[in-house]
């Protein structure tokens, strides 16, 4: 933070607030937004602002901010958004340090220039934009409640953070119904000027808030945002709801990288890279953060279903390979400790089966023994309905077994499946905090997610390497494609880019003539490959441009020959630079390599199963840049495709290590040049463990205006 820029604090803890465009009208926003921040009990000094004047809600009201005898914190600004700017400028000249602008009427319909306007001058003047077009927020800490949404909002341990205004408002309604407590909820908007990340350096070490739940649209500063989440993850659990599963207009056509970097897939991986939660729904995500605020993280990934029946016993365990929690399978162990309260034909396996017999008696006795085990770590206790259901005896005992569990530090989740009196024992349970539900899905969710959180937060920081590379024979390459207007290397230029980084490829040479190309496979040795090079021919097989496995001087002749006359076919007026002459390499597992500048976050990497049906299979994993050895190596193993490099009937392990090391290196190569768009590698041939892998043919994209 700069010594021109107010500290974040002061948006959420205000000790003074303005409402610019308060209004005498009760049905009007203006009205509604100071009406919520006097009956909500706001202990700070607040000034409507209103040509007229008058009182407001019993406050005074100034015809302008300029009237106003105090310094100004906070200045909502709810007024036309053609008066929005003069407004800005007398706020400027006022001191004021944070302006949320609830008027609407900008960059959502296309007026991005009066945004940035707005923006740049209150920047200018040392003051920080909220919005536009936000609906306000409340702070729990000086119960602010500086919205036009409910009045009344529930106090508690969860955050939201939402891109949209309208949900915004739905959500805290849907928060009261939910028994859910909120310690903030702030409306971004447009985010023209503050975002998540600027919002996350309050929210994370604010002392009330325990989970953060973020509703997004859409990213902008993704680099930033990445490295907050990073940071802010191993603190507290972040929940997202991310809208919009479409692929992104600006796609790279000429990249697979760029292609198969869809929004979704995208956002999900480094949402996971970042440990953040992404929840399918509002539904799941309420679920989650009301679990995560009040559960412990757990000691160990040892998990016990303790249930009365086996078919739901059988769900449960589907849902838990699903989430990724860890059943406990010691079988010696749990006949120790669940034999004296299973009957005869019940089973002390995993699932504990209790049989439809079981009664309130059992479960506690059940749950008891578990809690006391220091083998079992969390449990997921379930319940179908039978003729022995007694509500009398089971709310309570459910109740205490939680609160028992929670003393103990020791995580459960509940379900309950059956008929009238079941969903009433549920919903009565729920809003007394006791994490049960009718779906045992739902319930091994929020398991799921704690145990996600947990994995994060115990996970060493791994180091990040550090590559040295000839920038300036980098940059040289680069050059030479600008000054004839490339938007891309040429195959030649591209190998000399991947021997800069020490990424082996196949030995060639560029022939101009027919004796040349001769010559050079002579020299290479057969087998060769001939492909074109040409900057008017960026897809060289597609137009048949590529000739493989030659063995002798006139199968070369031959190639040589029908590559130039299909690529004259294709193209008439294409410049041909010349055919390239390489090493046939051997065969081996194709892998795709790439990395790119995505619009959103910035450099990313990517790697999955290569060859031509890349497109068709999508077997991709990314992350955003920089990653280290582990985390490349989390990459492959996300790949369906990961076990051939395993090695799989009879083969031998293929060279994981290698693969890591030129990941790690064609990222270094596009973090080392802000000319570089996209790098791709395809396909990267692997072979057996220790020997390595080679380049087969690259393709570098440059940067939007990085050429001339």
């Amino acid at each position: 933070m700069s010594a021109h820029t107010p500290d974040i604090k002061l948006l959420f803890e205000p000790r003074t607030i303005a409402v610019i465009g308060a209004s005498h009208d009760p049905n009007k926003i203006g009205y509604k937004i100071v009406q919520n921040i006097v009956s909500n009990g706001y202990g700070g000094r607040v000034f409507p602002v209103n040509p007229k004047g008058g009182e407001i809600v019993g406050l005074r009201a100034y015809a302008s901010v300029r009237d106003i005898p105090d310094e100004i914190d906070v200045a909502l600004i709810v007024v036309p958004a053609k008066a929005v700017f003069q407004t800005v400028q007398e706020c400027a000249a006022h001191g004021v340090k944070f302006v949320p602008i609830i008027s609407s009427g900008f960059s959502e319909v296309g007026n991005l220039e009066e945004e940035r306007k707005i923006v740049a001058y209150a920047r200018a003047h040392g003051m920080r934009v909220l919005g536009p077009n936000i609906f306000g927020l409340y702070s729990v800490t000086p119960s602010l409640n500086a919205s036009f949404g409910p009045r009344e909002i529930p106090k508690g341990n969860v955050a939201i953070v939402t891109q949209s205004g309208a949900l915004g408002v739905a959500m805290i309604g849907k928060a009261a119904a939910e028994k859910m407590g909120l310690s903030a909820i702030i409306s971004v908007g447009n985010k023209a000027d503050i975002d998540e990340a600027d919002l996350l350096e309050y929210l994370v070490p604010h002392a009330e808030t325990r989970v953060i739940l973020m509703y997004i649209e859409g990213v902008k500063n993704g680099e930033r945002l990445v490295t907050s989440l990073k940071r802010a993850s191993k603190q507290k659990p972040i929940i997202v709801i991310k809208a919009g599963r479409s692929r992104r207009g600006a796609i790279a056509a000429a990249s697979h990288t760029g292609s198969l970097a869809g929004a979704t897939e995208v956002f999900d991986a480094i949402m996971k890279q970042c440990g953040v939660l992404r929840a399918e729904s509002i539904r799941e995500a309420f679920h989650w953060c009301k679990f995560l605020a009040t559960s412990v993280l757990p000691r160990g990934a040892e998990t016990v279903i303790i249930t009365n029946g086996g078919g739901v016993g059988v769900l449960a365990t589907d849902a838990c390979e699903t989430y990724s929690v860890e059943l406990y399978d010691d079988l010696q162990v749990l006949e120790k400790i669940f034999s004296p309260v299973t009957p005869e034909f019940g089973s002390t396996k995993n699932p504990i089966d209790l049989t439809g017999q079981a009664t309130a008696a059992d479960y506690d006795q059940a749950l008891a023994a578990a809690q006391r085990s220091d083998a079992i770590h969390a449990v997921i206790a379930l319940y179908c309905e039978t003729a022995l259901f007694d509500i009398a005896s089971f709310e309570p005992m459910i109740e205490r077994n939680f609160r028992a569990f929670q003393a103990q530090g020791k995580p459960v989740v509940f379900s309950a499946l059956g008929g009238e009196k079941v969903e009433r024992l549920t919903e009565t349970l729920r809003h007394r905090g006791v994490p049960i539900f009718a779906d045992v899905t739902e319930a091994v969710s929020c398991l799921g997610a704690l145990y996600e959180h947990h994995r994060y937060v115990t996970q060493p920081e791994e180091p990040v390497e550090s590559f040295e590379l000839d920038t300036s024979a980098l940059e040289k390459i680069l050059e030479a494609a600008r000054r004839e207007r490339r938007g891309f290397l040429l195959a030649h230029e591209a190998q000399q880019l991947l021997r800069i980084a020490r990424i082996p490829v196949p030995r060639s040479a560029i022939a101009r003539t027919l004796e040349e190309a001769v010559r050079y496979a002579e020299e290479i040795g057969y087998p060769v490959v001939l492909k074109v090079v040409s900057r008017d021919i960026l897809h060289k097989s597609d137009v048949g441009g590529v000739a493989l496995d030659l063995d002798n001087a006139h199968e070369v002749a031959d190639a040589y020959g029908a590559i130039l006359h299909n690529c004259r076919t294709y193209k008439p007026g294409a410049v041909i630079d010349g055919i390239e002459v390489s090493r046939q390499v051997p065969p081996g597992t194709q892998i795709i390599i790439g990395a790119r500048r995505d619009p959103s976050f910035g450099p990313i990497v990517m790697v999955g199963l290569g060859g031509i049906y890349v497109e068709v299979m999508k077997d991709v994993s990314f992350r955003a840049l920089p990653i280290g050895r582990q985390d490349a190596l989390n990459m492959l193993k996300e790949l369906k495709s990961y076990p051939l490099l395993l090695g799989v009937r009879g083969e031998e392990r293929r060279d994981v290590d290698a693969v890591i090391e030129v990941l790690l290196r064609v990222g270094a190569l596009l973090l080392a040049s802000e000319g570089i768009s996209d790098i791709e590698i395809n396909p990267l041939i692997v072979y057996e463990h220790g020997r390595g892998g080679i380049a087969v043919d690259a393709r570098v994209l440059l940067a939007e205006g990085g050429y001339l």
